[in-house]
């Protein structure tokens, strides 16, 4: 359908309410949205709690509640893409309204993109707040401990091991039993009540709506995670939320644009989002990337020692279901290309069931994977650099070995691009400084590149 013609006839996008029903043993939130002239829709997010207390009294939690719901509506919002989107529950004054255009538009970069929607970041959305403040009683406890959102893939477990010197008070955090996700806390030792699995529902009739041709697309599922994971951490009075997202994540997805599929994940959101934070929510919550000074390149080397985990881990979208590699996406591609700096062949055939790097049918991925095509796929990848420094430590350990060249990397160095990058290493001392890491962690992380250097 078209994109005028839907802003046209369903012009309204109403944030209704919010409903928090709470037990001794459970806390839910269902949210009311509507498009107006199309449908109501009413999703909800659960977790279990850790004791009976009524957190619904606190106002902090009724604040991270309705905040979840102002994230959870962009993807139903995105269905027409009303012009004008009215807040009937909470309050948002100037400097709110603005921070959410500026996620919305930012986020929905990649779903503006792929439907040929040309917009500003004033004109897309009008924000209205009618609404009454949000009130309740003050929280008054004291926060402690580390919140490490898992998915399953090598980034969460460099994180969990990062962290096993403070495992009596970390909880692991995973979203809808994702079981790659809850297998990968699990085998890192987290469970039953230091394994916090929340349970988050799409309505069925955007679902139906979808098929029926209304837009959809790509939205900041990052953003939702991290209001998820503040709301978490409120119920169970966690200090640190401990992120897993690199600095790869801040380049863009389509070259010379500021479109980023990870946008949610790059540092820019990060600091948007500790402004949020502390601002409208609590400055008692601590909401950083552990991995943030990190380049993919470095998180791939240090995992790769991480031998007990080489067969659980899993971040392929395609068979996330299944808890299995496709072994034909650009997600699959990036990943073996990184390993393959560190690993042989037979390793990284036995972990992802595929040989990926002699499969001619990969080769449009690697193209853009490395930046033989301008634009990288829209999946959560690193850096072209990264790509091209990896694909040139795999060529030179097959050439220091006598080992055959796999087909993918035959051709690479014949490109115009090899000669650049045929000297290049990771670098064990590239420590990015744009981060919010304490100070505590950055020891951590400092003494782990400090054993990597013997890789």
């Amino acid at each position: 359908m078209n994109y005028e013609e839907l802003r046209e006839r369903h012009q309204v996008f109403y944030y209704h309410d919010f409903a928090i029903i709470e037990s001794d043993e459970e806390f839910r939130v269902q949210y009311d949205f509507e498009i107006e002239g199309l449908s109501h829709f009413n999703p909800d997010f659960i977790i279990t709690k850790p004791d009976a207390f009524t957190y619904a009294n606190l106002r902090t939690v009724r604040e991270a509640a309705f905040s979840l719901g102002m994230v959870e509506l962009i993807s139903y919002w995105k269905l027409t893409c009303a012009p004008e989107v009215i807040v009937e529950c909470g309050k948002l004054n100037e400097d709110q309204i603005r921070w959410w255009k500026k996620l919305y538009f930012n986020g929905l970069g990649e779903f503006f993109y792929k439907n040929h929607i040309d917009v500003t970041e004033d004109a897309f959305m009008n924000l209205t707040s009618i609404g009454e403040a949000l009130t309740g009683q003050i929280d008054q406890r004291h926060f402690s401990g580390n919140l490490i959102p898992v998915g399953g893939g090598k980034d969460s477990f460099v994180s969990l091991e990062l962290l096993k010197g403070h495992k009596e008070e970390n909880h692991a955090f995973v979203i809808n039993h994702v079981m790659s996700a809850v297998h990968a806390a699990i085998a890192a030792g987290y469970e039953s009540d230091r394994l916090i699995i929340a349970e988050r529902s799409l309505d069925s009739r955007m679902l139906e709506f979808n098929k029926m041709g209304y837009l959809n697309g790509h939205t900041p599922f990052s953003a939702m995670c991290a209001f998820a994971a503040s709301l978490t951490a409120l119920i169970y009075g966690i200090q640190n939320i401990c992120l897993s997202n690199e600095a790869s994540a801040n380049e863009s997805t389509i070259k010379g644009s500021s479109v980023n599929h990870q946008y949610s994940k790059t540092f820019e959101f990060e600091l948007d989002f500790k402004h949020y934070m502390d601002t409208y929510l609590t400055p008692e919550i601590h909401y950083f990337s552990l991995l943030r000074p990190l380049s993919e390149l470095q998180i791939a080397g240090f995992f790769s020692t991480l031998t007990d985990y080489l067969p659980v881990f899993r971040s392929c979208n395609v068979g996330q279901k299944e808890e299995r590699w496709c072994g034909h996406c650009a997600k699959c591609l990036f990943v073996c290309v990184m390993l393959s700096a560190y690993l042989p062949d037979e390793t990284l055939r036995s972990i992802f069931g595929a040989d990926m790097l002699n499969d001619e049918t990969m080769k449009p991925l690697f193209l853009q994977l490395t930046g033989l095509e301008d634009d990288k796929p829209f999946e959560c990848v690193g850096t072209r650099e990264e790509v091209n420094t990896a694909a040139a430590m795999s060529i030179a350990a097959h050439e220091r070995n006598g080992i055959p060249l796999p087909t993918l990397y035959q051709f690479y160095r014949e490109s115009s691009y090899y000669e650049y990058y045929r000297d290049k290493t990771v670098d064990w001392d590239q420590f990015n400084e744009e981060h919010l890491v304490p100070e505590e962690y950055q020891a951590l992380l400092k003494q782990w590149m400090e054993e990597c250097k013997s890789l």
